[in-house]
């Protein structure tokens, strides 16, 4: 037994805690529990043999219907998890995380389900302090996020790794996701269904996402140095760090209401989604314009959020780089011939969306910029 003592004392002073560990999963295991209604009477409804958060968790596929189709996405949130460790503020992460897989999972005409989590930690604790707190603050967030996208939270893992993970103080961690969805055969978006003369319709997005942040955090330490996070410009009010950690707004159960999932009513008919992450506007809407080799033209943007425009100031950033990085106020493209009904069905889910452009016969994506550079000028993509 004294032996047994020791060896668990050991492992600790490495870095991993056990006890703190089995502590985590069981907060995780928590929150998780209430984000299993969001599935109740659809598919995806938890089967839970043990209560228990090492137990078993399933779903009953056995009825599901012919041309059903089934797949796994992954994502992380990147070095966005970095502002929440300046801001010691973890609670929105989690809208980070979703967002990037529930998302990207409507792209291909998807309903996004189940989803998992793995959550590297440098440590859970050492000299005597421990950091449940911060693991408290991501669960909040994780119930949270789920509910908003519509999905079940089927398990999360921890691991500690000791300095394989670093970053900003002294808790520090990654944290990325996978998501299991389903789909109709028959409601796949392969790009062929666009057609010229179809509405783009845009959502709008006033941060960042989790997308072109190396860069935002470059740009803000030339600036303004190591904890620029801190600085609150004349006029703002809110700080640099705060405003770079807005959560993402997730689309995906407004666009899965709007063309029926797997098994629910169509309401809207959609020929493509573009989900506006790396790559910009150009990348994500050029992706899917791809297979039809049509283009668009984007006359109606959104108003460009105002941190990045300071951005492209402060690093002197073009318009066409800028588009090319950042979601520039539009996170996510829904393209239509019905673009009303879009637009009706997204303020149902407080979403701001409106006409942004059209599908044209012409390759090529042309942009008419409300950048801070060219303003008013066309960009060609």
């Amino acid at each position: 037994m004294d032996k047994i003592k020791k060896r668990k004392s050991t492992y600790a002073k490495s870095g991993v805690n056990i006890e703190l560990g089995d502590e985590v999963s069981k907060i995780l295991y928590k929150v998780a529990k209430l984000s299993w209604k969001n599935r109740k009477g659809k598919l995806g409804e938890l089967i839970v043999p043990t209560d228990s958060f090492s137990g078993v968790r399933a779903i009953n596929v056995g009825n599901l219907p012919k041309g059903t189709l089934m797949n796994i996405g992954f994502d992380g949130v990147g070095t966005k998890m970095e502002l929440a460790e300046r801001m010691k503020n973890f609670s929105t992460i989690a809208y980070d995380l979703f967002a990037m897989v529930c998302d990207d999972a409507v792209v291909r005409g998807a309903e996004p389900v189940l989803i998992g989590t793995i959550l590297d930690v440098n440590s859970l604790g050492k000299n005597k302090k421990n950091y449940l707190e911060q693991i408290k603050q991501l669960a909040e967030g994780y119930v949270k996020a789920a509910k908003e996208a519509n999905v079940a939270i089927v398990n999360g893992e921890v691991a500690e790794l000791g300095n394989r993970v670093g970053g900003y103080g002294d808790f520090n961690c990654n944290w990325g996701a996978s998501i299991v969805w389903f789909a109709k055969k028959e409601r796949l978006f392969t790009g062929k269904e666009i057609k010229v003369g179809d509405y783009l319709v845009g959502f709008q997005e006033k941060g960042f996402r989790s997308n072109g942040l190396s860069l935002v955090r470059k740009i803000m330490e030339d600036k303004h140095g190591k904890d620029w996070h801190k600085i609150k410009l004349k006029g703002w009010n809110k700080s640099l760090g705060e405003l770079v950690l807005k959560p993402s707004k997730i689309y995906s159960a407004a666009v899965v209401d709007m063309f029926g999932g797997l098994e629910g009513q169509q309401k809207v008919k959609l020929h493509g989604v573009a989900h506006i992450t790396g790559g910009g506007l150009p990348g994500k809407l050029g992706r899917i314009l791809e297979p039809s080799s049509f283009g668009a033209n984007i006359n109606n943007l959104f108003p460009i959020p105002k941190l990045m425009k300071y951005c492209q100031e402060k690093g002197n950033i073009s318009d066409e780089e800028a588009f090319n990085t950042w979601n520039m106020g539009t996170g996510m493209v829904i393209i239509t011939p019905e673009p009303q009904k879009v637009i009706k069905i997204a303020k149902k889910y407080m979403i701001d969306s409106q006409l942004i452009g059209k599908v044209t016969k012409d390759k090529g994506i042309r942009i008419n910029s409300n950048g801070f550079f060219e303003s008013g000028d066309i960009l060609s993509f």
